[in-house]
């Protein structure tokens, strides 16, 4: 499935967001021109991609965070997962936490997230007098466990 994407660059020299791959699900934001900054362990940054979008009407863009960079440098968002609905405007920006233990340099170019478009169902809330009962009940964090799941169906994995 494909959809357009309008992209604005509010910076001359801003990357327009793209797939690193064929298969990839989601594009590589880049932080925008004119940025370089060392973001220290612990510290939160907002960082400018210098790009406005319009997210297709009922989609919502997902930002992400980039995998290599939170597993080797400790690089995440700030808020776990940024949500940019159809009718925002403004500039892209992604709210950066270092948990690492060391700086890490963001400079100009530099692909500091993802991100992905998905198509959005909008609920309707109503009042329930009770809720359909299902096997797992109200069991919340950790309910189900760590370990294998027993009588599944594996896909013959």
């Amino acid at each position: 499935m494909e959809c357009v994407l309008p992209c604005l660059p509010l910076a001359q020299g801003a990357s327009l967001p793209q797939y690193a791959t064929p298969g990839a699900a989601a594009m590589d934001l880049c932080a925008a021109p004119g940025v370089c900054f060392s973001l220290e362990p612990g510290r939160r940054a907002v960082v400018p991609t210098g790009l406005a979008v319009a997210v297709p009407e009922e989609h919502v863009g997902l930002i992400f965070a980039r995998s290599g960079l939170a597993l080797k440098q400790g690089l995440c968002l700030a808020n776990g997962v940024g949500v940019i609905d159809s009718d925002y405007r403004g500039e892209l920006c992604v709210a950066l936490l270092n948990l690492g233990e060391s700086a890490v340099t963001i400079r100009a170019g530099d692909r500091i997230a993802q991100l992905a478009l998905l198509p959005v169902c909008r609920a309707l809330p109503t009042v329930a007098q009770a809720l359909e009962p299902t096997r797992r009940g109200e069991g919340g964090f950790g309910s189900t466990g760590i370990g294998r799941l027993q009588g599944g169906d594996s896909h013959g994995l």
